[in-house]
């Protein structure tokens, strides 16, 4: 850490949660409007296919938060945006894998030069803290051992590309202009309200339809599975208590195979492994993700959700609603019912 990162913690005032409609975004706006000492929550999201007002659900009950419609690359809306907070923690991203073999521009536009613009705002305007949250693809795969914040970036697929590419664009802000930044890495999430293209809620949705599950080449690749809760608590505690310059992995969750992370849902859902059908492996598929998180334990992090039960509770919040995810299998990016927003006051309609 350069002393120019150098800031006191993080304590109170107004946050920007950029992607805040996205799956974990929305699970941590939620957790931080439940914090007493933050003034305000304004969400930022574009509304492609992984963001929804509807992730945010009850967050329109609270008077200390507001949502603009917009996008990353909108520089004068992003500079009047951070000029308004104390802190920034950035969601927002192209992130799923599959999409990235083919959108590889669109990927390294929003996850590169996205976040590129948004500390250029947050130098402009001093801001206290920025948390970029990434991701364990960055490291690429292990074959043994577990990949500490020293490791070297290895990443496979476009997607992993860009995020370690905007890693390092987030942390030579600190180390050039004193962007008090700070870079969480966490392993695979899963929770309610997730998006259908994510292997656990595409296996669930498929299994409450009566339709088969495809399980990619032997089933043998290995990833950390972590509720979203936990992640969600890993980064506020980053926000907080984070050292500036730092990197921060977050894990903690459950090591299984994809043969395994299948045994288990099948069990949730009451089905066999006729359900299962064996498909081609996807391209760049890394064999196994493993971090070690000793760094945010020593934070005073620690997971609470059991995968367990955290599956179970996961897998009956899809088969309670239909609603969310059904339109989502038919099309991606067929719209969500509705909800109440306040809209920003200079972009209105």
């Amino acid at each position: 850490m350069t002393e120019q990162c150098k800031q006191p913690e993080f304590s109170g005032g107004s946050v920007l949660v950029t992607g805040g409609a996205g799956f974990i975004g929305s699970h941590f706006t939620k957790r931080l409007l439940a914090a007493d000492d933050i003034a305000r929550v304004t969400v930022l999201d574009a509304l492609t296919y992984a963001g929804h007002r509807a992730n945010l659900g009850e967050a329109y009950l609270c008077e200390r938060f507001d949502f603009v419609e917009g996008n990353i690359l909108d520089a004068a809306l992003v500079d009047e945006l951070v000029a308004r907070h104390d802190a920034v923690v950035h969601f927002a991203a192209e992130s799923h894998v599959d999409r990235s073999f083919l959108q590889g521009g669109t990927f390294l536009a929003t996850n590169v030069l996205g976040t590129h613009t948004l500390l250029e705002a947050a130098r402009r305007h001093a801001v206290r803290r920025f948390v970029h949250v990434s991701t364990d693809e960055v490291y690429g795969p292990l074959a043994s051992g577990r990949a500490d914040e020293h490791a070297p970036l290895r990443p496979s697929v476009p997607y992993a590309a860009s995020k370690a590419a905007s890693d390092l664009v987030a942390l030579s802000a600190c180390q050039t202009y004193g962007v008090p930044v700070c870079v969480t890495r966490s392993s695979n999430n899963y929770g309610p309200a997730q998006h259908p293209e994510k292997i656990i809620p595409l296996f669930v949705t498929n299994l409450l339809k009566g339709a088969t599950v495809p399980l990619h080449g032997d089933g043998g690749h290995v990833r950390n599975w972590l509720h979203v809760a936990d992640n969600s608590a890993g980064i506020e505690l980053v926000l907080r208590h984070g050292t500036p310059g730092e990197v921060y992995n977050i894990a903690g969750g459950t090591d299984l195979t994809n043969r395994q992370l299948t045994q288990l849902l099948l069990n949730a859902c009451g089905a066999g492994w006729d359900a299962v059908t064996q498909v081609p492996d996807r391209p760049a598929n890394d064999r196994r993700y493993a971090m070690d998180w000793a760094k945010i334990h020593r934070l005073g992090y620690r997971p609470v959700v059991p995968l367990e039960a955290g599956l179970a509770a996961t897998v009956e919040w899809y088969r309670d609603h239909p609603d969310r995810w059904a339109p989502l299998k038919r099309n991606p990016r067929a719209p969500l019912p509705r909800v109440g927003l306040r809209p920003h006051p200079q972009r209105q309609g």
